[in-house]
């Protein structure tokens, strides 16, 4: 994997990294609480076909830890800079989770900018129960701490078979959560739990693709057929027996299910 890099906009610097031997330029945005090593298991399997942007949002790992409130469209409009720093002019975009709702965000404000959209569990049109639980979470993670979110959500992430299987990459991600600002994990939660962009979807007109386990208890497989219904040429994926944290759990299935839907639209182009 490439050496990551810092590129400073207004007050924030952004840590980043290109990887890649292709020719297709794809931008890879991670989830909230989460860094740009998320994607390192999928950028591997997508490298010899696209050249590939990974960062560090805003108050995640080696980024600023800026404080106060964040907004979805300071995300968009860091991930544009990041971009025009990297002569990504117009470029494939793939979000995880809160990335995925930036990406929506991004899909709906600067469309020209995008060649296609890959949104993996991620979120929209929840119900009113869907929206009280996901802001009873945020109300415990603003009374706790990062590392106690952590613990209360592995087995929302993660089966237990992977768990057990896995020790050494359950322990990595708990010292990743365990390094968390707790003030900047809550801001960017924040954004996860308050947005929704359910009633705009039909204005993407992006070749989309639709991804998410079929046991994810927060992305599920409704909210991923509810944006399917209303994204017009989108395509829907729903992978088996899988939770939540499918960069972590399956990469290469997912690099795997990127990649066919990439490349077949580019034939296509």
């Amino acid at each position: 994997m490439g050496e990551t890099t810092r590129h400073t906009i207004g007050d924030v610097t952004l840590n980043y990294r290109i990887d890649g031997s292709g020719s297709i330029p794809l931008v890879c945005i991670h989830g909230v609480g989460s860094r740009l090593e998320a994607w390192e298991n999928v950028v591997r399997h997508l490298g010899n076909d696209f050249v590939i942007m990974t960062f560090d949002l805003r108050g995640h790992g080696r980024s600023s830890r800026v404080k106060g409130r964040y907004e979805i469209d300071d995300f968009v409009d860091e991930t544009l800079a990041l971009a025009d720093k990297t002569g990504f002019e117009t470029f494939n975009l793939a979000g995880f989770s809160l990335g995925g709702m930036i990406a929506q965000r991004l899909a709906l404000t600067h469309q020209k900018r995008l060649l296609k959209l890959v949104l993996l569990s991620t979120v929209a049109g929840r119900t009113p129960d869907e929206r009280s639980r996901v802001l009873e979470r945020l109300e415990t993670l603003r009374n706790g701490q990062p590392a106690q979110h952590h613990d209360a959500s592995l087995s929302r992430w993660l089966t237990e078979d992977f768990q057990r299987e896995n020790p050494k990459i359950i322990k990595k991600l708990r010292q990743f959560d365990s390094e968390n600002d707790h003030d900047c994990y809550a801001a960017a939660y924040r954004v996860l739990a308050e947005t929704d962009f359910g009633g705009f979807l039909d204005q993407i007109r992006k070749p989309t693709l639709i991804v998410t386990g079929e046991d994810d208890q927060g992305s599920n497989p409704r909210m991923a057929e509810y944006m399917h219904a209303r994204i017009p040429n989108s395509e829907l994926n729903i992978l088996p027996g899988l939770r939540h944290s499918i960069l972590i759990e399956a990469p290469e299935l997912v690099a795997n299910t990127m990649r066919a839907f990439l490349l077949k639209e580019e034939e296509h182009a």
